[in-house]
């Protein structure tokens, strides 16, 4: 084509694109024109064809189950439409929780509420740059809404401008899937009244709450819900003939839906897969992660994957830290201890880490606080560590946190009962623990001694699993030392079978340091949960061996402790034997010049005296007993010197044994003796006439023995149904 005034142009022969008709876009590029030329400009229009609806949100699983009160809130947030603005809502939590289950399955239950249609936005899909998700977010809807490609705008600001235009004649919901950035929300509200953006996000987004959104965080699901989605997935049937294997197996997934519904798919693929075998393969925590996966010939789903995605989008220095958590051996913790583990200079370097790891639904904050990972969160940080870091790193975090613990406890251990036998010298397990960076929590306390026991209580599944891990590196000398420590809490509160594993592991490991003392001690403190565990074979043998040892070693007091713990073995099979092994440990504390040890081998005397028949002897041995132990403002052991007098004189026929009984049930409750408080309202039952008095204390009792895993709580219980 040529302007006025200027020659044509000549054709170069056997050249010739032909563009008949009309060309639809903003450009068209020629060289001559034969005829007229015709520009039309037209405003963009949807050309959605008629009778069409939006339906793009796909369905909800089938076995969807739970999620009720979660919906119900988005219920109430959504409202009727009658409400200014667009409302917002974002479900949050870990990868796998459920998130886009739960967004499709509101969209799908609240059709009718939106007659403009369902959008649906998958943006792992879309990421490629900075902003780049957002733009092609809109150029996806907006094609959606009837826009073709020769008219979408080229500009981020366009696109946004021409959305809000065609969106504010519909009332629709627009459903936001696996969005990292606020932006990534704002820039697709619809404009119509009584439409609603649902998104579903691994990150909390708080941002968001500036711009009205209510934040949804998801949660993993207890017990009957993970129960009902594994039957759904692999059939009820299932569930019904392993139900106890079912139960397990819920509780080593976590709760975690996409873990429950991969091992699901397994048992329902995989017929000859029992229940209880699927428990057996995971149950091994080194290689569980890698076990919940099924495969099929186009693809493999795992958690690890899952989880593995939202790793990538951590920050370094976050990225740091979740590797070092994941080497933690402890099930929760604060700052300072992930602090120490990440050897990081500053508190605020690892808050903000941590904080970008709550952020990112990757750790939760429980009740008192403290944060904790997953199981198999924690899992996939120490796969990602262990792949990353350099060799040794797990050893030298769980050394430094196991370290941290055995101060901390010795400390604790210090502020129960200061005179107490001990083995480690505590001023060495200080210093070798690093106690001048861990201040005395228990100092200045007006009652130290019933704030270390709440301490030891609040953190003693964190204690027992810091054990297992030193074990597990050979960590020795720590690990019977922490053991040693730890006891202080079960002579107050008996959880039985934490308290054998935890003596086990200590007797091992003093055993390995070669330290005969230790050994002898650990195990003789042993034989006490495995009596009250009803295993008394196999407490007589601890007791061999820590008497053989205690001589080898040379120490007194030992041995004279060795004879108490002996004695009471003999109390449950030969009262004369326990007599005379009370006797021995009295003479032994009496060389050593031990008063607390004199005072209890007295006391057991007493009991072992009145047990073969000699009340009258035994009650001023009790009392004997009793008075050192008020002069030593042992509260707890005159308590329970108290409550065998009560036993003693009821015996002989006294009727002040009920009343003394009462007030010893009462002292033992106020020393925190619970089981020996529960002891003591048994034998006061057995004197009591008011029936409704006996319940009451067999109640207590009971309570008392389910807390400790007692097998007296089913003989108390027995009764109790029985009367």
């Amino acid at each position: 084509m040529s302007t006025p005034g200027e020659p044509e142009r000549p054709v170069v022969p056997g050249i010739m694109n032909s563009l008949p008709g009309h060309v639809d876009g903003q450009l068209a590029q020629v060289g001559v024109v034969h005829g007229g030329i015709s520009f039309n400009y037209q405003t963009v229009q949807a050309t959605e064809p008629a009778g069409r609806r939006l339906d793009q949100v796909p369905r909800p699983p089938r076995d969807f189950v739970n999620r009720r009160g979660d919906l119900a809130e988005l219920d109430d947030l959504f409202g009727h439409g009658d409400t200014p603005g667009c409302p917002i809502g974002v479900f949050s939590g870990l990868p796998g929780i459920g998130k886009t289950a739960a967004a499709c399955q509101w969209a799908h239950n609240n059709k009718p509420r939106f007659p403009g249609g369902q959008l649906f936005v998958d943006f792992a899909s879309l990421r490629s740059g900075t902003g780049g998700d957002v733009s092609e977010a809109l150029a996806t809807c907006l094609r959606t809404l009837g826009v073709r490609d020769p008219y979408l705008p080229a500009g981020l600001a366009d696109r946004t401008a021409l959305y809000r235009d065609l969106s504010a004649e519909r009332r629709m919901l627009v459903v936001l899937d696996d969005v990292t950035r606020p932006a990534q929300v704002t820039a697709l509200l619809p404009q119509g009244p009584g439409s609603a953006v649902l998104a579903t996000s691994t990150w909390r987004l708080g941002e968001l709450v500036l711009d009205g959104a209510s934040l949804l965080h998801l949660d993993t699901f207890d017990v009957d819900s993970a129960m009902e989605l594994l039957a759904a997935v692999c059939g009820a049937q299932r569930i019904a003939d392993e139900p106890a294997a079912s139960a397990q197996l819920v509780e080593l997934l976590g709760g975690l839906p996409i873990a429950i519904r991969i091992c699901g798919a397994r048992l329902l693929i995989h017929r000859r897969l029992t229940i209880s075998a699927l428990v057996d393969e995971l149950s091994d925590e080194q290689s569980r992660l890698s076990r919940i996966t099924v495969s099929s010939a186009h693809e493999e789903r795992t958690v690890s994957a899952a989880l593995e995605i939202a790793y990538r989008d951590l920050p370094e220095p976050a990225a740091r830290v979740y590797r070092v958590l994941g080497h933690l051996p402890c099930l929760s913790f604060d700052t300072a201890l992930a602090a120490l583990a990440a050897e990081l200079d500053t508190m605020e370097e690892v808050q903000e880490a941590l904080d970008t790891l709550e952020t990112a639904s990757l750790l939760s904050v429980t009740d008192d606080g403290r944060y904790a990972l997953h199981g198999l969160v924690r899992l996939h940080a120490r796969d990602t560590a262990r792949a990353l870091d350099p060799p040794g790193a797990e050893r030298e975090t769980v050394h430094r946190v196991t370290g941290h613990y055995l101060a901390l406890t010795a400390m604790a251990d210090l502020a129960v009962r200061a005179d107490r036998l001990r083995i480690s010298g505590v001023a060495e397990v200080l210093r070798a623990a690093g106690s001048d960076a861990v201040a005395d929590p228990f100092a200045g306390s007006d009652d130290p001694g019933r704030d270390a026991i709440s301490w030891l209580e609040a953190e003693r599944a964190n204690i027992l699993a810091v054990l297992r891990g030193a074990a597990r590196f050979g960590l020795v000398r720590q690990v019977w030392q922490l053991a040693e420590a730890f006891t202080a809490l079960f002579f107050h509160h008996r959880y039985l079978a934490d308290w054998r594993e935890s003596l086990e592991l200590g007797a091992d490991a003093a055993r390995h340091d070669d330290n005969a003392a230790a050994e002898a001690r650990l195990r003789s403190l042993l034989s006490r949960p495995l009596l009250d565990l009803g295993q008394d074979e196999q407490a007589k043998a601890q007791l061999d061996t820590a008497e053989r040892l205690s001589v080898e070693s040379g120490n007194v007091v030992l041995q004279a402790s060795v004879q108490e713990f002996l004695g009471r073995y003999w109390d449950l099979h030969d009262s004369n034997r326990a007599v005379d092994a009370y006797r021995t440990s009295l003479a032994l504390n009496t060389e050593a010049g031990e008063e607390r040890g004199e005072a209890l081998a007295r006391y057991f005397l007493g009991r072992a005296q009145s047990s073969a028949g000699d009340h009258v002897t035994a009650l001023t041995a009790l009392a004997r007993a009793r008075d050192t132990f008020l002069t030593l403002r042992d509260e707890r052991m005159a308590a329970r010197a108290l409550a065998d007098t009560g036993r003693v004189e009821a015996r002989l026929g006294d009727p002040e044994g009920v009343a003394t009984l009462s007030r010893a049930a009462d002292a033992l409750h106020q020393a925190g003796a619970f089981h020996y408080e529960a002891q003591a309202l048994e034998d006061l039952a057995d004197l009591l006439d008011d029936p409704v008095e006996v319940r009451n204390c067999l109640r207590r009792a009971l309570t008392v023995y389910k807390d400790g895993g007692s097998p007296r709580a089913a003989v108390v219980l027995a009764r109790l149904t029985s009367d």
